[in-house]
């Protein structure tokens, strides 16, 4: 089989190799985290070298990381109304998303489905600030969830003016940061988030690791998993040793050296699309984005057979949005954005990593030009 070039990084890493020794060294041991003899303590030294190694990617304190399946829980995890600062429970009366958020934080959480309301976003994806503003005035005591960055569009949020504003209404800021690390500067205090989700295997490290990052005096008052007290009690279950390992080495292994060259790669492609078909439509190329991501298409392009047409030819690229099931659905990021439905659903996702190559943006963009005059002939000819 031909070698084949991997576009969809922001669905998942390949897995690092730090993150795959440690986990192998992870999975040698006997002992259980929290037992108190050898054994025990030696599994409990590598989770807690790993929530050492997770802190420092994120400016965060290692006491104030808790280990989850995902990033998926760790939104659940932090989206309840009973949220602590600095010992007062004030719980959360009401929870504002953009609509732009992933499915685990527009379902809502632990709030009551007529506690949450979505704010609007502009035609290049970014939230509403006034709407946000007008929003917050509405309650006392608000939680809000905004995405430091889409994994869609790329689209980057402006997360530290969105704190502002937040902490301004006494509200409480969460951010889902996980297309943030490696990528866009994400920390903790510099953002002004008071929680943070971040995920293990965008790192390149192992899929079902996770974490929730909390600001100092924040406590999550409910936990989501009950029984014992594992996480310092926010999290009960035996912890996945190897996963978390494989987390912690991912992290200390993932750097921000590499954006210029991605950036670089990006916008080469980018130009070259526009060079090669003048209707192309990049979405979300006025704004800031992730040096990494493009989401593009052309009018009258389906998505399905564009991604079958690239995977034949070797390369894997995504959909603008993927369900569970491999389906390519319509995407509700561009549907915010106001994009009309028959142009969204031709969106093509390409996200690069820090093993894309030069000749693999060529064999893309020619597996592309292929394609789109494949969809113009079509056109011609039905016309």
């Amino acid at each position: 089989m031909a070698e084949r070039a991997y576009f969809d990084w922001n669905a998942t890493a390949p897995l690092r190799d730090e993150a795959r020794e440690a986990m192998y060294s992870a999975l040698a041991l006997t002992g259980n985290a929290s037992s108190v003899h050898a054994e025990g303590r030696s599994a409990r030294h590598r989770i807690e070298q790993a929530r050492e190694e997770v802190a420092r990617l994120v400016g965060a304190e290692s006491r104030n990381i808790t280990f989850t399946s995902s990033a998926t829980e760790a939104n659940a995890l932090a989206l309840t109304p009973a949220i602590e600062i600095g010992g007062r429970r004030d719980a959360r009366d009401q929870l504002f998303v953009s609509a732009t958020e992933h499915p685990s934080v527009l379902s809502g959480g632990r709030f009551n489905a007529g506690d949450v309301e979505e704010l609007p976003v502009t035609t290049d994806g970014i939230v509403d600030l006034d709407a946000l503003r007008l929003a917050l005035s509405r309650s006392e005591r608000p939680l809000v969830s905004v995405m430091l960055a889409n994994n869609e569009s790329g689209v980057v949020q402006p997360v530290t003016e969105i704190a502002v504003i937040v902490h301004a209404a006494g509200g409480v800021l969460h951010v889902d940061a996980v297309q943030g690390p490696g990528r866009i500067a994400c920390d903790i205090g510099a953002l002004g988030a008071d929680l943070m989700s971040i995920s293990s295997h965008k790192l390149g490290g192992p899929q079902g690791a996770g974490a929730l990052i909390r600001r100092g005096d924040v406590h999550i008052g409910d936990p989501l998993i009950k029984g014992g007290g594992q996480e310092r009690g926010l999290r009960a279950g035996t912890e996945n040793v190897a996963a978390i390992a494989g987390f912690g080495a991912a992290a200390a292994a993932t750097r921000q050296s590499d954006l210029q060259r991605l950036a670089a790669l990006r916008d080469r492609f980018e130009a070259d699309l526009k060079s090669s078909t003048p209707q192309v439509v990049i979405f979300g190329e006025n704004v800031a984005r992730l040096p990494n991501t493009s989401l593009f298409t052309v009018p009258g392009l389906k998505a399905e057979t564009a991604i079958i047409a690239f995977d034949l030819n070797g390369l894997a690229v995504s959909s603008g949005s993927a369900c569970s099931s491999g389906k390519v659905q319509a995407s509700h990021v561009l549907a915010a954005m106001g994009v009309e439905p028959a142009l969204a659903r031709g969106a093509i996702r390409v996200s690069l990593g820090w093993s894309t190559t030069e000749a693999e943006i060529d064999a893309l963009l020619t597996a592309w030009n292929k394609a789109v005059s494949s969809l113009l002939n079509k056109h011609a000819n039905a016309a």
